[in-house]
């Protein structure tokens, strides 16, 4: 049989499916129907249970959480639905006590993590407007001055975002010249020591807990009102890399945007104070995190895009380098 990152999304779907139901019922739910929503980065599946209850289940098939994470993940989901205004899912905890289920099967080639939440009503924001940009610059403000206050209890532990793969294993630079343009290794390497003493940089504030993924694919829109999920890469960082993360998806979007997002995070907090070049620097880092996690993912799709988005990074990279200006348009 063929590895499961060898096959198409439909495949690899169909062998998660039963995976995803197995772990919604160690986490103690009665799964009456179960539903794919999303495979890409993880796995999304609605399970609507037997008392018409609506989760979402996940199914970690490239998350590198740790189950000590995930517990420190859900235990901020927890404590910013109960002392803050912030919209979260609440994570599902198993009879036993456990925030996550490990599930094997005899057709994967490894054990998969499997958690769940409530389901957010609403639908994804995807491309924000200007009120929901403005909103998210709220909401994550409203984080960060939760986050001021709070860290994971004794045990449990989050990562630590001090570079700019975030701890993941350096592929990039391990990519051979017939793998990149005439010019790329030196464009990428370039790339990332500028990135490195940005966070070097940015890394001199107090780190808090970040989302470390406020972007409009993680965020719901229900009644006027803005919902955050997927704390997945949560971790510590600076207030400054959140902000970064969102102003990399928002960049070039719409005219105000960028600005919005601002209004709304110094509507609650200051902004981080930090060189502009810094924060440009930090912006650009996003590109390098994602050509990396797309070289090392097992989804389909996502590996399916990854050569071209390589390339794409690499223009990005080489115009940013040679502008000071990060942009998405190229």
């Amino acid at each position: 049989m063929a590895r499961y990152a060898d096959l198409d999304a439909e495949s690899q779907i169909a062998l998660l499916r039963p995976v995803a139901a197995t772990g919604a019922m160690l986490l103690g739910l009665e799964v009456a129907a179960i539903t794919p929503v999303h495979h890409g980065y993880n796995t999304t599946f609605r399970v609507r249970t037997s008392e018409r209850l609506d989760f979402a289940v996940r199914v970690l098939t490239n998350s590198l959480s740790t189950p000590p994470e995930l517990e420190a993940q859900h235990a901020w989901m927890h404590a910013l639905a109960r002392e803050t205004t912030v919209l979260v899912p609440n994570p599902v905890t198993g009879p036993d006590g456990a925030s996550c289920a490990v599930v094997e099967d005899e057709a994967l080639e490894r054990p998969f993590t499997v958690v769940a939440a409530t389901w957010l009503a609403g639908e994804d924001i995807g491309e924000p407007s200007l009120q929901q940009t403005h909103e998210l610059g709220v909401t994550m403000a409203t984080m960060h001055n939760h986050a001021t206050g709070w860290s994971p209890a004794d045990g449990d532990l989050l990562p630590i975002f001090d570079e700019p793969l975030f701890g993941d294993e350096d592929l990039l630079a391990s990519l051979t010249e017939k793998d990149l343009p005439d010019g790329g290794a030196q464009v990428l390497e370039a790339a990332f020591e500028r990135a490195q003493l940005a966070f070097d940089e940015a890394f001199r504030s107090d780190p808090l807990v970040v989302h470390g993924d406020l972007h409009g694919g993680n965020l719901k829109w229900h009644l006027d009102e803005l919902a955050v999920f997927d704390f997945d890469d949560s971790g510590f960082g600076t207030a400054a890399l959140d902000l970064a993360i969102s102003t990399f998806y928002l960049r070039d979007e719409f005219e105000g945007a960028e600005a919005g997002l601002r209004q709304g995070y110094m509507a609650m907090r200051d902004l981080p104070d930090l060189d502009p070049e810094v924060f440009e620097a930090l912006i650009a880092s996003r590109q390098l995190l994602l050509a990396n996690a797309l070289l090392a993912s097992s989804t389909a799709s996502l590996r399916a895009d990854a050569q071209n988005y390589l390339l794409i990074s690499i223009a990005r990279l080489q115009h940013w380098l040679s502008t000071g200006r990060f942009t998405r348009t190229l």
